[in-house]
This record gives C-alpha cells, sequence and structure tokens, in this order.
C-alpha cells in the first residue's frame, strides 16, 4: 500500500503547503506529482508507458471533459434566454429576505432531482447549473457553490425511489432491494439534514445576503407572477429533466435513451451506426454519453429561439472560452488517474482487502472501499471492484444482506466524493468555473463535501455493526 500512500500524501502537501517554492497551492502541479510518483512506485519508468497511461485516463473520464464542455454551452445558452433569471427569479421573490432559506431551498430542490434522475452529475447539470447565479449573488466563492451543488446531488442520487448505489449494492450481494430502499430512505433524510444544516450554519454566515440589484431585478413581482410571465424560458429545462428522466428511470418498456437511440438509426454501413462508431474511437467516446447527448439536443434545441440564435457565435465562443481553464485541470487530473491504473495503484487497493484478516474484515474492507471510491472517483467503480468480494466476506462474517446492501452503498458513495477523484465535483467546478468566468478549485470543493462523505462513511460502518 506505500505506492498508494506516497503518491496521494505528496499530492495533498502540494495542494495545502502553499508555503512550499513555485508549487505550494498549484493544483496541476500536484496532480502531475501524483501521477507521475504513482508511475514510479509502480515501477513504470518508460516514457510511451506515461503517455499511454495519460491516453487511457482520459479516455476514462472523456465523457466528463465532454460534459465540462456542452454543459458550458448548455449553461450559456439558457442564460442568453433567461431560464436562469426565471428560476431563481422565483426563488429569490419567495426567499429574498433570508439568505439561508434560499439555500437550504436549492439544496432540496437538488437532493429531490437527484431522487428522481438516480445520477449526482445529471442532477447537477439539469438543475445545479440554474442555482449558480443566485449563490454568486451571496458572494460565495465558486468551491462553495461547487460544494453546495455537489453535496445536494450526491445525497439526492442515493436517495431512493431512483438509487444506483443501493441497487447495485443488493444486487452484489442478493439482498432484498425494497428492504434496503426502505432502510435508505431514513439514513439519506439524515445525511440531507446534516447538509443543511452544516450549509446554512458553516457557509451562509449572518453577513451574507443577496445583493440590491440581485433583489431589485425582481421589480416587487411574486415567485408565482415571474413563473407566468417568463414560463416560455422554462421550456427546454422541461425538454431535459423528461429526457434525463426517462434515461435513468428503470422500469422496464418504459426506459429509453432518446438521443443515443435516435442516433442509432443514423447508419454508417449496415451493422455500424453512427453512434457505434464514435464510441469505438479513444476518447471521441465521452461524446456518446446518454447526459452528454441529452444536454448538448437541449442546446440545438434553445438555439433555436431567437433570443439565443441571434447571438449563437457569443453564445458558443463564451461557452468554450469559459471551460478552458477546468478543462486544463481534467487533462492533469486523467494523467493522475491513468497513472494510478498503470502503476498498480488499484490493484493494490483490491488485494490489500482481498487479504484482510477477519478480525479487522470491516474497518479494514470498508477502508479499501473509500479508498477505491478516492481512486477511481466513482461509486460504481468502487462497488463493482471492491464490493463484488467485499460484500460476500461480509455476509459470510455473519452480517445480514441488508446491512451489508445499505453499508456498502454508503461507503462506495462517501469514498466517491473524498478528494482526489470525484468525477461530479469535477464536472460541476467545470460548469461553475465556465458560468462564473474564473477558475474553480475542484479539489477545495472536495474538502468542502468531506463533512458530508465522512458522516455518510460513518452510517455505512454503523450498519456493519448492528
Amino acid at each position: 500500500m506505500i505506492k498508494v500512500i506516497i503518491p496521494v500524501v505528496v499530492m495533498m502537501a502540494i495542494i495545502l503547503c502553499k508555503k512550499i517554492p513555485k508549487i505550494g497551492g498549484n493544483i496541476h502541479v500536484a496532480l502531475i506529482a501524483a501521477g507521475i510518483l504513482s508511475l514510479l512506485t509502480g515501477g513504470v519508468f518508460s516514457v510511451v508507458e506515461w503517455v499511454g497511461a495519460w491516453i487511457d485516463g482520459i479516455n476514462r473520464i472523456a465523457w466528463v471533459i465532454a460534459l465540462s464542455i456542452v454543459g458550458s454551452i448548455y449553461a450559456e445558452t439558457q442564460v442568453k434566454l433567461g431560464t436562469m433569471e426565471t428560476i431563481m427569479g422565483a426563488l429569490k421573490a419567495r426567499f429574498q429576505n433570508s439568505p439561508r432559506a434560499l439555500t437550504i431551498s436549492i439544496v432540496l430542490a437538488l437532493v429531490v432531482s437527484g431522487s428522481l434522475l438516480g445520477d449526482a452529475i445529471a442532477a447537477s447539470t439539469v438543475i445545479g447549473v440554474l442555482t449558480i447565479g443566485v449563490l454568486a449573488d451571496m458572494k460565495l466563492s465558486g468551491e462553495k457553490i461547487c460544494a453546495i451543488i455537489v453535496m445536494g446531488a450526491s445525497a439526492g442520487s442515493i436517495m431512493p425511489p431512483i438509487s444506483q448505489a443501493f441497487a447495485l449494492s443488493s444486487s452484489l450481494v442478493g439482498a432484498d432491494p425494497d428492504a434496503v430502499v426502505r432502510i435508505g430512505y431514513g439514513t439519506i433524510s439524515v445525511i440531507v439534514i446534516f447538509i443543511c444544516l452544516y450549509v446554512g450554519i458553516f457557509m451562509i454566515t449572518k453577513d451574507v445576503k443577496l445583493s440590491e440589484d440581485s433583489i431589485s431585478a425582481n421589480q416587487g413581482q411574486t415567485a408565482s407572477q415571474i413563473l407566468r410571465k417568463n414560463w416560455i424560458t422554462l421550456v427546454p429545462l422541461f425538454i431535459l429533466i423528461v429526457v434525463i428522466f426517462f434515461r435513468t428511470i428503470s422500469i422496464p418498456g418504459v426506459q429509453f435513451d432518446f438521443v443515443p437511440e435516435v442516433l442509432g438509426y443514423i447508419k454508417l454501413s449496415e451493422d455500424l451506426s453512427l453512434i457505434d462508431a464514435i464510441g469505438n474511437i479513444t476518447i471521441l467516446n465521452g461524446l456518446t454519453n446518454g447526459i452528454v447527448l441529452s444536454l448538448l439536443f437541449v442546446a440545438v434545441v434553445t438555439f433555436f429561439f431567437p433570443k439565443v440564435r441571434c447571438d449563437w457565435k457569443d453564445t458558443l465562443s463564451t461557452g468554450f472560452r469559459n471551460v478552458k481553464v477546468t478543462v486544463k485541470i481534467q487533462l492533469c487530473a486523467a494523467f493522475m488517474l491513468g497513472s494510478f491504473y498503470a502503476g498498480g495503484q488499484i490493484e493494490a487497493v483490491q488485494v490489500f482487502a482481498q487479504g484482510l484478516d477477519t478480525n479487522v474484515l470491516k474497518l479494514g474492507g470498508s477502508f479499501a472501499l473509500v479508498l477505491m471510491g478516492m481512486l477511481a472517483g466513482s461509486q460504481s467503480t468502487s462497488q463493482n471492484v471492491v464490493f463484488s468480494f467485499f460484500g460476500p466476506a461480509l455476509i459470510n462474517s455473519g452480517v445480514s444482506k441488508v446491512n451489508t446492501a445499505v453499508a456498502g452503498a454508503h461507503l462506495a458513495t462517501a469514498g466517491q466524493g473524498l478528494p482526489p477523484a470525484d468525477l461530479t465535483t469535477f464536472a460541476v467546478a467545470g460548469i461553475v468555473g465556465g458560468l462564473l468566468g474564473k477558475k474553480v478549485d475542484p479539489l477545495k470543493s472536495m474538502f468542502y463535501c468531506m463533512p458530508m462523505c465522512l458522516l455518510m462513511a460513518a452510517i455505512g460502518i454503523f450498519f456493519l455493526y448492528i
């Protein structure tokens, strides 16, 4: 495990110790240094293999990079159309005298959207992107805005009824999914309450207020008046919600992925469709992700509105320009992620979990599950790689199937949200940075999310001991 610990510790040191000459606090250097150290400690010295690891890393998060770019363009179309102004105008009209209540309502909206869509990134891009403007009006930093959106969307993504984490953990250990989900409603409700208290007390302090310009923009209108007057600006958003809802719902015969399925009818040959051809191309396959295509589709729909169509060149150029800083960070993160796989860090975590003694199985396996989520930035990867053998081992040790499934979902989701590789945070940081036109440090945002992740991990461990 030393080859896992060294790169992570050095990376954290560079990020946190800003007094280190020239490189202190530089996220690009930190990510690249972690990647280089993981390769060196893993015995990979060939420059060709280093380049291969970088390409592999880019390929693994190609859809996240594509999401940042397309999401930034989508966000810009909504700004031009006035969607954000309508949604946030209604919320501000209702809660303009209470920034805490306004922010908590935003968190709850993200939780609800996440629970219906079943995906943190989907909830972040569909609903979260609409909240950036009002949070920025409170003079919150980009990192805090990103953290608030990620926490709400992440808690929502594991909240039933549509919860990939509970569904996957239940299937991996053969637990009754209904029993697991019933417990999930209670545990995630506790986490949501914690997030609301955490945000309301520690992020929205007494001196946080909406700007006078922001309040006066409502011109004395009520929330219902604003929505009735500007309903047309919400049409693309509702289209996006419907498209993503049907691609994430798990009801057989009802679920369909609209844009990929439509593109599947475009044939390049008798046996090869356009989307399959792109999906077979390294890195470009990121464009075939259902969420990316859904955002792209709605962005195109929005260009049919005169407000957006008349200024399409500026919309596209601003969208690309706003996200370039974040894409650079993501490319560095891709090198680190690819290096973790090439250097054997991912495999080392697997071996560590498999070789645990029975007496330390629960805590050691939990650590391995969380660590895999941290390194891969994905709850599903952590569950598939570690929980697939950790779960059955827990059941053999006497833990019930239901408690094992509940624990696995919480631990994997907790690991996903912790530094250094949370894909949701990288995606949201790109959109926030693009909309605000400034650099947003995704790792700093992950640190803001740590209290929620630690609580989620603690709940997971609790269920291993009851």
